[in-house]
């Protein structure tokens, strides 16, 4: 068992504090809140016995009784998947976890940040550990990615990422499972990467390694960096429809003239909404 941290009755899940914002991201994407009869329930994370470690940490951050198990079983991917489970049974932690926004049962679609102060790097890190990705594409980019069903962390992680790094992403669900893929690479990888996993953090050892190892990648000479992507404002939209010539829209509007016949098609197939009056 892990030693307790002694400050940890005082300050459990104290989202302000960097460590109990990261464990409880971790928990919101990676963890599973169940009730029974009698007031009984419990909270347990499953995760690749390599990255036990971190189990390790929240069992010694949490001042309640729990415990981390291993065990070997069959899966989809592998006959002989080994994985490591964090057990939490505390009625008092429970609560306290559900209040903060970890819901009993299925909870995929609805997390969602926090409402109270909490620590936005080091709770986005836990998420992004949880349920995300961090390394080189095959091409041998720098990449960040989230996948995720909510729609609420899917738009913090775009709001947060475009103040660290500039880079705009809008949010939308793949047709195929219905989720968010939400991918950021090269520098903007860089600068979010270096951003979140900052020295000493709380953070799975092997995606903190990821993290620092994008800062060796160097923009190939002559590849050109792409202009940021300018939103169409409602104005634009209302110009453009007066006009009705994609040609005429992109000298009126600075735009080149295939992105102003594509917003036309858009506007008039309904596949973006009308300017309002």
């Amino acid at each position: 068992m892990a030693e307790q941290d002694p400050s940890a009755t005082a300050r459990f899940m104290d989202l302000t504090d960097p460590r109990y914002a990261y464990m409880f991201g971790f928990l919101q994407a990676d963890g599973h809140l169940s009730e029974q009869s009698r007031r009984r329930g419990r909270l347990t994370v499953e995760i690749s016995v390599r990255d036990i470690h971190i189990l390790h940490e929240f069992q010694r951050l949490t001042p309640y009784a729990s415990s981390v198990s291993e065990r070997v079983r069959g899966t989809n991917f592998s006959s002989q998947h080994h994985s490591a489970t964090w057990a939490l049974c505390a009625l008092e932690a429970r609560t306290t976890l559900n209040e903060l926004g970890l819901p009993y049962g299925r909870k995929s679609a609805t997390i969602m940040p926090p409402h109270l102060e909490f620590s936005r790097r080091d709770y986005l890190r836990g998420v992004i550990d949880a349920d995300g990705s961090v390394g080189f594409t095959g091409q041998g980019f720098p990449f960040v990615s989230l996948t995720t069903a909510s729609t609420a962390i899917g738009a913090f992680l775009c709001d947060y990422a475009r103040e660290i790094t500039g880079a705009e992403r809008r949010i939308k669900r793949n047709a195929r499972d219905d989720i968010y893929n939400i991918v950021y690479t090269k520098e903007a990888a860089m600068h979010l990467a270096e951003h979140l996993y900052y020295p000493g953090c709380l953070a799975l050892l092997r995606k903190q390694t990821a993290a620092d190892s994008l800062t060796s990648w160097q923009r190939p000479a002559g590849m050109r960096i792409a202009p940021p992507r300018r939103r169409w404002s409602q104005t634009d939209d209302r110009i453009l429809l007066r006009l009705d010539d994609p040609a005429a829209a992109a000298r009126s509007l600075d735009r080149t003239e295939q992105s102003c016949a594509m917003r036309l098609w858009r506007l008039r197939t309904g596949r973006v909404p009308m300017p309002g009056a």
